[in-house]
C-alpha cells in the first residue's frame, strides 16, 4: 500500500482527577476519557526520498520536525527499520491548544496508519509503547473509545461503549498553557481541592446511566483555571441554560462541553453560541469508538 488516509479523533475528559506527582514532575491522574466525532484527516504517502515532509491545511502550526506527526513517523521508521520517507498532509479541524488531544490524536493516526500501510505485525499495545515516548495522551488516542486512564494517562482500562447522546463543544478564543494549569493546581491547598468521583462515574457508565454519569462529570484542573478565565464558567452556564445535563472543561482547557439527551436542545445551544460568541470554535457532535467506525 502506497497511500493511506486516516481520521484522527479528538477526545474529551468526562472526569479528570490528579492523585499525586512523580519525582520527575509528572502528575499522576485518574481520568475517564471519551473519543468524540471531531477529527483531523491525515493522508500518508510512501516516498523514495527517505525524508518526512508535512503539509498542514487549516492551521498555522509548525510543519517542522518538532510536530508530533513528524515525530510519530520518525518513531515508526526507527522502530521497524523503514527506509521509505513519507509525504504527509494534515487537514486540521480539532482546535489546537484546546484540551482535546489534537496533536496526540494526529500522532496516533500516523502510528496506526503506517502500521496498516506496511501490514506490520504490531498490535495496539506495541503502538502505545511507541506513542508514550511522544506524549502521555498518545496511548489513549491509539486505543480510543471510553476508558479509565491512570498513571500519567498511559494505563488504560477500557469501559463499555457509551450510549448515544448529544454534545456541544466550544473553545473560547484563548489559549491556556498546560504547564501553567498544573502549576496553578499545585498551588491549591489539599484541603480546598474538590476531587471528582471517578469511581462513581465508572459505575454509572457500566450501568449505562446517562444522567448519573453526567452529574458526576468534573475536572479538578478547572478549579483554578476557571477562576482565572471566567469565560469557561460563562460558557458552561450557557450550555446548562439550554438544557445540558452538565457542562465542564476538558483536559487543561479552555474548551468546555455540554451533554444533552435531546438533539433539539443541543441544536438550540449551538445556535445561541453562534449568535453570542461568533469567534469561538464550536461543534455539535457525539461520542464515538473509532474501532467501530470506518
Amino acid at each position: 500500500m502506497k497511500r493511506i488516509e486516516k481520521k484522527a479523533y479528538g477526545k474529551i475528559n468526562l472526569s479528570l482527577d490528579v492523585v499525586g506527582k512523580r519525582e520527575d514532575g509528572y502528575h499522576l491522574v485518574r481520568m475517564i476519557m471519551q473519543t468524540v466525532d471531531i477529527w483531523d484527516r491525515l493522508t500518508i504517502e510512501r516516498a523514495d526520498h527517505g525524508e518526512i515532509r508535512l503539509q498542514i491545511q487549516g492551521s498555522d502550526l509548525s510543519a517542522g520536525p518538532d510536530n508530533l506527526v513528524c515525530r510519530a513517523a520518525k518513531a515508526m521508521q526507527e522502530a521497524f527499520g523503514l527506509e521509505d520517507g513519507f509525504d504527509i498532509t494534515l487537514e486540521k479541524h480539532i482546535p489546537a491548544a484546546a484540551g482535546m488531544a489534537g496533536g496526540s490524536a494526529d500522532a496516533a493516526a500516523v502510528l496506526t496508519g503506517i502500521r496498516d500501510m506496511y501490514s506490520l505485525w504490531a498490535g495496539n499495545d506495541r503502538l502505545c509503547e511507541i506513542g508514550l515516548s511522544l506524549g502521555a495522551d498518545v496511548p489513549y488516542c491509539v486505543a480510543g473509545g471510553t476508558a479509565l486512564c491512570e498513571g500519567i494517562g498511559e494505563v488504560l482500562t477500557p469501559l463499555p461503549d457509551w450510549m448515544q447522546c448529544e454534545l456541544v463543544v466550544v473553545k473560547p478564543d484563548i489559549d491556556v498553557a498546560t504547564p501553567w494549569v498544573y502549576k496553578a493546581y499545585d498551588a491549591i491547598p489539599e484541603k480546598d481541592i474538590r476531587h471528582p468521583d471517578v469511581d462513581g462515574m465508572v459505575a454509572a457508565i457500566k450501568k449505562r446511566d446517562l444522567p448519573g454519569m453526567a452529574a458526576l462529570c468534573g475536572n479538578v484542573l478547572e478549579q483554578q483555571t476557571g477562576s482565572v478565565y471566567p469565560i469557561i464558567g460563562e460558557l458552561e452556564n450557557v450550555l446548562k441554560e439550554e438544557g445540558a445535563l452538565n457542562a465542564v472543561m476538558t483536559g487543561s482547557g479552555p474548551t468546555v462541553f455540554g451533554i444533552y439527551e435531546k438533539r433539539e436542545d443541543a441544536e438550540r445551544a449551538l445556535s445561541r453560541l453562534e449568535k453570542e460568541y461568533p469567534g469561538f470554535a464550536k461543534f455539535r457532535t457525539n461520542f464515538v469508538n473509532p474501532a467501530r467506525v470506518s
